[in-house]
This record gives C-alpha cells, sequence and structure tokens, in this order.
C-alpha cells in the first residue's frame, strides 16, 4: 500500500443507498481521467463491485505469493471476496475472520502503483471499517453516501461520526436516489449543519440501474464525471 498515492473510503450508515454504485463508478471515472486506480470490494457479505464491471466470471491468479487483482481496464483493477466466492455461495464469516481476510486484501495484493485506491465497504460501522481503519496507514478521507430522507440520513451522521472519532478526514457527501420518490436536498443540508463539503447528487434514473446490471459504467459516466472531479480537486489539497 505504500506505492498508492490517494486512498478514498465509500461508505454509507446503512444498505440500499447506492454505495457500491458510487464507488465503482467514481472508480471508473477517475480511471478515465488517466489515474491509475485500484478498486477495493471489502464487503464481505455483499460482494457487488465485480457484477458492475462485468469481471463477476473471473478467477485470481497468484504471483510470488501475492494474489493479482483483475484488471478492468488499462487504469483501473479490481479486488473483491466475489473472486474468492462462488456466486451463490454466503460469506458466513465471524469478526476476527473478516478482520484477517481484509489484512490479506491489503498486504497480499499486488497493487503496483496507484494514484488512487477506491476502498468500497460494507454498509454501517462494524468490524469492516473498523479493520480498514485501522489496518490501513494515511488514509485520504471517506466519502459518505446517502440518500435524502431523514431514515438514511440518520445512520449517514452515524458514518459521519465514525470518520470523526478515528480521525479520518471526511472528503465529503454525496446525495443519491435523488428525486421524486426519496427527496432532494437532504444530503446537501445535513452537509451545511456539519460544515463537510457536499460533493454532489445523482438522480434516480433506470439507467443507472441497467449500467450496474449489464456491467457497463461507460453508458452512464458522464454522471459521475462532476463527482469524480470534485472529489480529484478536494484530494490535491489533502
Amino acid at each position: 500500500m505504500d506505492n498508492i498515492k490517494k486512498k478514498i473510503l465509500v461508505m454509507s450508515g446503512k444498505g440500499g443507498v447506492g454505495k457500491t454504485t458510487i464507488a465503482v463508478n467514481l472508480a471508473y471515472a477517475l480511471s478515465e481521467k488517466g489515474f491509475k486506480v485500484g478498486l477495493l470490494d471489502v464487503d464481505v457479505h455483499g460482494p457487488n463491485a465485480p457484477k458492475m464491471l462485468k469481471l463477476d466470471d473471473k478467477e485470481l491468479e497468484t504471483q510470488d505469493n501475492k494474489m493479482i487483482p483483475i484488471k478492468y481496464n488499462d487504469n483501473l483493477k479490481v479486488m473483491s471476496m466475489a473472486f474468492l466466492l462462488k456466486k451463490q455461495n454466503a460469506g458466513i464469516w465471524r469478526g476476527p475472520m473478516k478482520h484477517n481476510i481484509i489484512k490479506q486484501f491489503l498486504d497480499d495484493v499486488e497493487w503496483g502503483e496507484l494514484d488512487y485506491i477506491v476502498v468500497d465497504l460494507p454498509p454501517g460501522t462494524g468490524d469492516e471499517p473498523l479493520s480498514i481503519a485501522q489496518l490501513l496507514k494515511d488514509i485520504t478521507g471517506t466519502v459518505i453516501v446517502s440518500t435524502p430522507q431523514e431514515v438514511s440520513l440518520l445512520d449517514g451522521i452515524k458514518s459521519i461520526d465514525f470518520s470523526k472519532k478515528l480521525k479520518i478526514p471526511i472528503i465529503g457527501l454525496v446525495e443519491n436516489m435523488s428525486g421524486e420518490i426519496f427527496g432532494e436536498g437532504g444530503v446537501e443540508e445535513t452537509a451545511k449543519k456539519q460544515k463537510i463539503a457536499f460533493i454532489g447528487r445523482i438522480k434516480l434514473d433506470a439507467e443507472i440501474r441497467k449500467s450496474g446490471d449489464s456491467g457497463n459504467p461507460h453508458e452512464i459516466k458522464k454522471l459521475f464525471n462532476p463527482i469524480a472531479d470534485k472529489i480529484e480537486k478536494i484530494c490535491e489539497v489533502k
């Protein structure tokens, strides 16, 4: 991990808010800008990042006792628990086992030199986020994802508190699934109250679902480029 310049954690207080969608498309957008990017999916129980990049049938290889991440394009490499489990198999892991597999993902993967690594955390503030926070050094910051309604924001604030208590800088908040169904503006208002950067909002859009199911982020990259641009600028000064 010493050869990685910027380390971004993408987290959310609750599941179902589209955190993996944000992480995958952020990593892809940064790679399209010419940066060397790693995407590390540490959601042990629901590792969906490979599916969103049409990599879910790939198998890992090893070299010199190191796991070789799966290459998506010339600039983007991916590592996920999904490459180690069969699609239908549940990851039945207790806390210490999850800590050990995350440690392996950090220590025993040959990432090479990267400009960014985007870490897709599972929802909440439990074992996996805590392990990453303890094991990964020099974290650039967290990107916290929430939908606009209050029930989601209540949990999103817990992610903010997690970052502050562990002294991890907060890059900013992203409002996902914005629009008529879940509302609009709640995340931006929370960012103002918490004095945190608001990175942008992604509208609830069927094209995003189609892109995730087909594993083709190119189809929706225009939606995520402004968020990637803003994160890049914030990271430049961290």
